[in-house]
């Protein structure tokens, strides 16, 4: 092979060392070695020969002589350091005069170098198990399919799993704090990592109750298990000692028997009628009823906000979901505006109705926009909860980002600070983006 070796060290200090280890060349520069000699040599790994600390022989036996197809097979291990010394200095000689075998052990030593490039965080993906699945499921759909209206459910409480799995045992305690509207009033609540996870674990006991599982607050007084605030007090008063990380199991047994059983519930041919069935069970929150599809949904963006929450208290970074999944929450949460904006007017702190129509007629609107992933546009009715939204009667129009409109429905922000634009009657405005903190809750 002409030209210069590209495996030669020659610049190298280290290389300029006899053999009997005096440092010297035959001369004060190493003339005494000719540069053809010098260009032709591959230094040996740094790491394939032991450094036992005692001087080099001064008789070093020549090289091995071998085949090519040996030389050839042994470059893998040259180029991870793990020949012996003499097959060493054999696969480097062969190298100096053998240029496909050259070339190919440039490329074997640059990809050992990626391997130990940099160091690399060995923190999985959170999406990871979603991209695994579905690619599985492309291949080989599953016997007993997850309900669509399902999948958020099991993929937020999937991610807060795997969220959980990392945190050491002391930041199980660390602090939390829970908020929410009361009305105009913005409040919150202390608690800690494993606090919040039972505190999830009590009000998707709604859910569980409703499918005919176990309550986790069995025992329990109904009245004192009836909504999620009381079900909540109630766990963390009947605890006699702080929670811990060993919630984290029970939760997540929990949350697997939903999905198995709403996967069971429907119809594994695919009939719309069973599955429609199921979807529209009926799971009471105390003060209002939710279809078990939106009460799966709820439980999702809950899972969410208060996987954020947790989080943030042990500073760790996490995504918010999935576009498709997040356009499910903003629906969920756009279809519920009616019933929350009627029930603030009904406690006096929304400007009273301008129009009422029979229900199913278009009324005056509010055009929400929400941009970003899984963002869209949603007609929010005013005056009534049975009217329709209508591009005809638009009165309104406020644009959001869906994530920071996801946090208003949480109370994690205030409707001033959500508000990216806003366009026409200011008091339907305010009245909307009040309502829309008003869905949070404990």
């Amino acid at each position: 092979m002409s030209g210069p070796n590209p495996f030669s060290n020659a610049d190298n200090p280290e290389n300029h060392e006899n053999r009997d280890g005096s440092g010297e060349s035959g001369g004060p520069d190493g003339a005494g070695r000719s540069d053809a000699a010098a260009s032709a040599r591959i230094p040996t790994p740094r790491s394939s020969v032991e450094d036992t600390g005692r001087p080099l022989p001064d008789h070093v036996p020549g090289p091995l002589v071998l085949e090519h197809r040996v030389l050839k097979s042994l470059l893998g291990a040259w180029a991870l350091a793990a020949c012996s010394a003499e097959e060493s200095v054999a696969v480097e000689e062969h190298l100096g005069g053998c240029g496909p075998c050259a070339e190919e052990a440039l490329r074997l030593r640059d990809a050992v170098g990626l391997l130990h490039s940099e160091e690399r965080s060995l923190d999985l993906d959170p999406m990871l198990r979603s991209r695994v699945l579905e690619g599985c499921l492309t291949r080989r759909p599953p016997r007993i399919p997850v309900p669509e209206w399902a999948t958020p459910y099991d993929a937020e409480t999937a991610r807060l799993d795997a969220l959980l799995q990392d945190i050491g045992d002391s930041e199980w305690h660390a602090p939390v704090r829970l908020r929410w509207y009361e009305g105009d009033d913005r409040v919150s609540r202390k608690t800690t990592v494993a606090g919040v996870l039972t505190h999830l674990m009590s009000v998707d006991g709604l859910v569980a109750v409703a499918l005919g599982l176990d309550d986790p607050l069995f025992g329990v007084a109904p009245e004192e298990r009836r909504t999620p605030e009381s079900r909540t007090e109630t766990f963390w008063k009947a605890s006699h000692f702080p929670p811990t990380r060993a919630v984290r199991g029970p939760w997540r047994e929990q949350s697997h028997a939903v999905v198995r059983t709403v996967s069971f519930a429907a119809d594994p041919s695919g009939s719309a009628g069973r599955t429609r069935t199921s979807g529209q069970l009926a799971v009471p929150y105390g003060d209002f009823t939710l279809p078990l599809r939106d009460s799966m949904l709820d439980r999702a963006f809950e899972c969410w906000v208060h996987a954020e929450d947790i989080a943030e208290a042990v500073d760790y970074p996490y995504e918010p979901p999935s576009p498709r999944h997040l356009n499910r929450m903003i629906d969920l949460a756009a279809r519920l505006l009616p019933d929350s904006l009627a029930g603030r007017r009904r406690a006096g702190l929304a400007a009273p109705a301008r129009g009422l129509v029979a229900a199913g007629a278009p009324g005056r609107t509010l055009r929400l926009e929400v941009e970003g992933a899984g963002g869209g546009e949603w007609l929010i009715a005013l005056d009534s909860p049975g009217a329709v939204g209508s591009t005809e009667h638009e009165v309104a129009h406020v644009a959001l980002d869906g994530v920071e409109f996801c946090r208003l429905a949480a109370g994690h922000v205030t409707p001033e600070e959500a508000a990216a634009g806003q366009d026409g009657d200011r008091e339907a405005i305010h009245d909307v983006l009040y309502a829309t903190a008003a869905l949070s809750r404990m």
